[in-house]
């Protein structure tokens, strides 16, 4: 087995080893992960936080030595906590990095990091201050970045920053946590997941006060929310049909 970090600002994982293929998700900064196999340009990988799958350029990662992921592994988490920070690799340039890179990882790259960062789980009720960095965020499937992100990116990186992991995608998210009756029991910070016509789930946002909703639908925006589902108040109209309301903390 092999084991790697993201040594780069945001790498694309996708669903192929090919450069057309879908972004499942994204690597950002000092995220570390296995190494399942081996392409000629690229690696097929699993991210360790999320279990997550998918490929990479070999360009785009660098390998760690197992003793190196293993302190990874069992390190707690430190993330920054700006929208954007700097980092200082080994050649004395600068490399700008996102709210929410895994800091921790720079001794492992010879790096060193400036700015703020967190750890540890912090309070629910400030989860929703954090969801606000992303607000108009563009959509982009299977982004986690303030320049890009999807539904179930924004609830994990959310989480994520405040010490709590969340899987990847709306299904592996809606089988977390304990399901409540009622909108009226949750709290701002549960998430509410949503089905399609087909009867799967596929979207997800955070439930803030007062009925309102903060989820990626074309860009990161504040909507509300019913018993029956979102409630897009500039189109007049529901656009997604909610399915369960789960507490996670």
């Amino acid at each position: 087995m092999q084991y790697g970090i993201c040594p780069l600002s945001l790498v694309s994982v996708r669903r192929a080893p090919e450069e057309t293929s879908e972004m499942v998700t994204q690597l950002l900064y000092g995220e570390h992960f296995k190494v399942l196999e081996h392409r000629k340009l690229y690696s097929k990988i699993r991210i360790a936080h999320d279990k997550c799958e998918g490929w990479v350029r070999k360009d785009q990662m660098q390998l760690l030595q197992e003793e190196e992921y293993q302190a990874l592994a069992d390190a707690q988490p430190v993330l920054a906590t700006n929208l954007v920070s700097s980092i200082e690799t080994n050649t004395k340039t600068s490399l700008p990095i996102l709210l929410g890179s895994s800091v921790h990882g720079a001794a492992f790259l010879n790096h060193a990091f400036e700015g703020d960062s967190g750890s540890g789980s912090q309070e629910k009720s400030s989860l929703i201050q954090t969801a606000f960095y992303y607000l108009n965020t563009p959509f982009l499937k299977g982004g986690k970045s303030p320049f890009g992100i999807d539904s179930t990116g924004l609830s994990q990186m959310v989480y994520r920053i405040h010490g709590y992991s969340l899987l990847r995608t709306a299904h592996q998210q809606s089988s977390q946590g304990d399901a409540l009756s009622f909108i009226e029991e949750s709290e701002a910070g549960d998430l509410a997941f949503f089905d399609n016509q087909d009867g799967e789930i596929d979207h997800v946002g955070i439930i803030m006060d007062d009925n309102y909703i903060i989820h990626a639908h074309g860009k990161v925006r504040i909507d509300r929310l019913d018993h029956t589902g979102i409630f897009n108040t500039e189109r007049g109209c529901y656009t997604h049909s909610l399915r369960v309301i789960k507490k996670l903390i």
